[in-house]
C-alpha cells in the first residue's frame, strides 16, 4: 500500500468520524425533545437523565391539546400557518421582482438600493418594536393577521431580495436573448426559459423565509396580545409561569407538534431546495 493511498484512507476515516460527530451533535437535541415529550414532568426534572422513554406517557400531548386553562393549540397553529404562508408568498413575489430589477436592469439609484438592503439587514428588529407598535396601533392592525403579516414581510424581504439576487444573477441573460431570437416574446422567453431555472432558487429562499417567519417570537409577542391570536412560539411561552413550576414535559410535547409542519414543508420541497442551494452557491 503506497503512502499516498494510506494518507487518503486516513483522511477519509477522519472526515467520516467528524461527519458522524457533527450529525450526532445536530440530531441529539431533536431526539432529546422528542424523548422528553413522552416522559412525565417529574422524570425530566429529576437528577437521573432518561435517554429513552422508559416511563412512556401521552399525558403531555393531552395537556397540550386539551388543557382548558390556557390558550388552545389549534387556533395558535392556524394563526402561525396563515401568517407564515402569506408572508412567504408575498415576500417571494416582491423579492423576485426586486431581484429581477436590480440584476437585469441598470437604473439611477440601483447601487444605493442594493446598499440600503444590506444596511436594513444590519438593524436589529428590537430597535423598531416601539415604532412598529405605534404604526400598527394607528392603523388598527394590532391583534390581526394582516398586521403581523405586514411586519413579517417587511422583516423577511431584505434577506429574500439579497438571496434571490444571487440566483437571478446566476442565470445568463443570453438564454433569454436566444429564445427571443427563436421567436419568443420577452415574457415567453422569461416564462419558458428563465423561470424554470430560477424555481429551485425560489424554493430555497422560500424555505429560509418560512423558517424565519415560523419561529419569530418577539414581534408576535408585542403585536398579538390576545390569547386567541397567539402564534405558536408565543403560545409555547404560556407553559412557563412565574408562580408555578414550569411544565417542561408539556413544552417538549408542544415543541414537537410545532416542528411537524416545518418537517412536512421540508419533505415537500427538499428536492428543489437542494438543487437551489447548490445553484445559489456558485454566483452571488
Amino acid at each position: 500500500m503506497t503512502p499516498a493511498l494510506v494518507r487518503r484512507r486516513v483522511s477519509t476515516v477522519v472526515l467520516s468520524a467528524i461527519a458522524i460527530v457533527v450529525f450526532v451533535a445536530s440530531v441529539f437535541p431533536v431526539y432529546w425533545m422528542l424523548n422528553s415529550s413522552f416522559l412525565p414532568n417529574n422524570a425530566i426534572r429529576g437528577p437521573v437523565p432518561h435517554f429513552w422513554p422508559d416511563e412512556f406517557t401521552l399525558r403531555n400531548y393531552e395537556t397540550v391539546l386539551g388543557d382548558g386553562g390556557r390558550a388552545p393549540f389549534l387556533p395558535a397553529l392556524m394563526t402561525s400557518l396563515t401568517v407564515t404562508l402569506i408572508t412567504v408568498a408575498a415576500a417571494l413575489l416582491l423579492a423576485f421582482l426586486a431581484a429581477l430589477a436590480v440584476t437585469r436592469f441598470r437604473f439611477t439609484g440601483r447601487r444605493s438600493f442594493i446598499i440600503a438592503i444590506l444596511l436594513i439587514q444590519m438593524i436589529p428588529g428590537e430597535a423598531m418594536i416601539v415604532s412598529t407598535f405605534r404604526v400598527l396601533d394607528g392603523w388598527q392592525l394590532l391583534n390581526t393577521i394582516a398586521g403581523l403579516t405586514i411586519v413579517y414581510v417587511a422583516t423577511v424581504l431584505p434577506f429574500t431580495i439579497w438571496t434571490l439576487r444571487g440566483f437571478v444573477g446566476g442565470v445568463p441573460i443570453e438564454l433569454e436573448e436566444a429564445a427571443m431570437i427563436d421567436g419568443c416574446t420577452r415574457m415567453q422567453a422569461f416564462r419558458r426559459v428563465t423561470f424554470p431555472l430560477l424555481a429551485p432558487g425560489l424554493v430555497a429562499t422560500g424555505v429560509f423565509a418560512f423558517i424565519q417567519a415560523w419561529n419569530e417570537f418577539l414581534l408576535a409577542l408585542v403585536i398579538m396580545q390576545r390569547p386567541d391570536m397567539m402564534t405558536l412560539p408565543v403560545w409555547l411561552r404560556t407553559f412557563q409561569q412565574a408562580t408555578q413550576t414550569t411544565n417542561w414535559a408539556a413544552i417538549m410535547a408542544g415543541s414537537t407538534l410545532m416542528a411537524i409542519p416545518v418537517i412536512i414543508f421540508f419533505l415537500i420541497v427538499q428536492g428543489r431546495m437542494t438543487s437551489g442551494l447548490v445553484a445559489g452557491a456558485v454566483k452571488g
